[in-house]
């Protein structure tokens, strides 16, 4: 049998993990003195508190590598083999954790067959190709199938969001005091993205109106060749809103915004509060295409780690 697995960051609803056999090793989130499992938390519940944590931001923790290892080690014991897909190694050490697990398992079981896949992301742009795998395998593809099946989704995702305000990420320390200053005082709105695996602006706007409108001409950009000068159409394979906070704005924006331009309903659902708390209250979208983004990667290639 081929397992998918992936981490908690990958903001896949429980249901639909549920519905596709992906298994999940949970990072956590610490607060208040409290740890919570990112992979069982109420997302919508801790997020109703998220502006008192501007102040007081919540910390996070790598997966648990017992928790890890015994996993590995059960998938081995039973003969399965193990594809599994990373949030970026540039934002966490748990891809290199899951790397040196899975080699010393093999150690002990020289027969396990396992892939470990940095995606070079988060959230649902790392939940996408997670998702493209599992359908995969489900429809009987092979190992080897399944892992070239993540790799190329992974080329053909984005993921753009927009901030309420600069306010968590300047706390956070995610960016510099002058730049959320200069920020608050000319009203600037970014729209955010993750860029060869770390998060980097996409665009600079007056409002968050416009920076919701922006995420959206770059959705039309990508899908329908629309809005840049010899932009080739690649189609939309799937589409995700994704919010930080209160469901009910995202919920909105969706039915008035998203399902009309896409032509039909969409999945809403929370963000990673690992990636969240760091940013603040959000909303954007994660969308695959069906073909390769052309540029998507300019400074790294995405690390596939195989077993020999």
């Amino acid at each position: 049998m081929i397992r998918i697995l992936t981490d908690s960051t990958s903001s896949i609803p429980p249901q639909l993990r549920s519905d596709l056999g992906i298994d999940t090793i949970s990072l956590h989130v610490n607060y208040n003195g409290q740890e919570f499992e990112e992979a069982t938390m109420d997302l919508d519940a801790f997020y109703a508190d998220i502006y008192d944590m501007k102040n007081n931001p919540p910390t996070s923790s790598q997966p648990s590598p017992a928790a890890t290892s015994a996993y590995l080690e059960e998938a081995a014991t039973a003969g399965d083999q193990v594809i599994a897909t990373c949030l970026s190694s540039r934002m966490s050490g748990t891809f290199e954790s899951v790397v040196s697990i899975a080699a010393q398992v093999k150690e002990r079981h020289p027969q396990f067959t396992y892939a470990v896949i940095d995606s070079t992301t988060n959230c649902m742009e790392l939940g996408l190709p997670v998702i493209a795998g599992a359908r995969q395998r489900n429809q009987g593809a092979t190992f080897d199938q399944c892992v070239a099946a993540i790799r190329d989704a992974i080329h053909s995702t984005r993921f753009l969001f927009a901030p309420e305000s600069l306010k968590f990420l300047e706390a956070g320390g995610r960016i510099g005091k002058a730049a959320a200053l200069l920020g608050s005082l000319v009203k600037i709105s970014p729209v955010l993205t993750v860029k060869d695996g770390t998060a980097e602006t996409f665009a600079k706007v007056r409002t968050y109106k416009k920076a919701l409108d922006k995420i959206v001409e770059a959705y039309r950009a990508d899908t329908e060749g629309l809005g840049r000068a010899g932009a080739e159409a690649l189609g939309l394979t799937d589409l995700v809103v994704h919010y930080i906070g209160s469901r009910t704005p995202a919920e909105q924006w969706a039915r008035d915004v998203i399902e009309p331009l896409v032509g039909r309903s969409v999945l809403v659902t929370p963000a990673s509060p690992v990636i969240g708390v760091h940013v603040g209250p959000a909303m954007g979208i994660a969308w695959q295409c069906a073909r390769p983004i052309p540029g998507k990667f300019e400074a790294i290639v995405p690390e596939v780690v195989v077993s020999a």
